[in-house]
């Protein structure tokens, strides 16, 4: 009994040994794309950080600072990422800033590589943790929602119920946040907007971001 307790414990350890070796090869393939971004760190004004991070939303938010022109924005939003990317380059796109707010967006390409709510939301929790544990215990942290896109329209009842737990998981965080930017992108019909997205259906264009900016600047008065 006791032999086979022992075997079972070594082949569960190879398991986490597998998928955490996978899990950290898949991450790295943004390996370059942090160290471009992260580049020009030595020279960044880090007094008073608002950061924002997570997928292309982020990286493609271009106006970012001139849309917040009030504060210190750093963007260290890295394209294509997945909440457990954010995980592996904490250190890297989190912590070296000190920020005084955080805003994530993640869960968006984890959805649509068919992640379940749980993987991201466990995710997620692990970012929270990291910012507590390596920031500050009372640094603000918002979780923006994964918005709604024609591209992924066809996984919309993924991405309200995900909303939907992400909601209940930042109530239940001290100085967590959740701010939905799925409702203010759905039209009377029901259906997203089609006029506030890139041709390809999925990225937004001025319009899109400027939606965010209304619901976004409550957070930053």
């Amino acid at each position: 009994m006791k032999l086979a307790g022992t075997l079972r414990l070594l082949f569960l350890f190879a398991l986490l040994s597998l998928e955490f070796r996978s899990y950290a090869q898949n991450a790295a393939r943004f390996t370059e794309e942090v160290e471009q971004i992260t580049a020009d760190d030595a020279s960044l004004n880090k007094k008073d950080v608002i950061l924002f991070t997570g997928s292309s939303s982020v990286r493609m938010w271009t106006t970012l600072q001139s849309d917040f022109p009030k504060y210190n924005i750093v963007n260290r939003g890295f394209g294509g990422s997945q909440t457990s990317d954010l995980v592996y380059f904490f250190d890297k796109l989190v912590l070296p800033y000190n920020p005084k707010k955080i805003f994530i967006y993640e869960g968006d390409n984890d959805i649509s590589v068919g992640k379940s709510t749980e993987q991201i939301l466990a995710s997620m929790d692990s970012v929270i943790t990291l910012i507590r544990q390596k920031v500050s215990p009372t640094v603000p942290v918002y979780v923006i929602s994964p918005k709604p896109s024609i591209a992924r329209w066809n996984l919309k009842d993924k991405y309200i119920e995900f909303n939907k737990q992400m909601s209940k998981l930042a109530s239940t965080r001290k100085q967590v946040y959740f701010i939905d930017v799925w409702t203010p992108a759905i039209g009377t019909d029901g259906t997203v907007f089609k006029d506030i997205f890139l041709e390809d259906g999925l990225h937004m264009n001025a319009k899109g971001y400027a939606i965010w900016v209304k619901v976004l600047r409550k957070y930053l008065p």
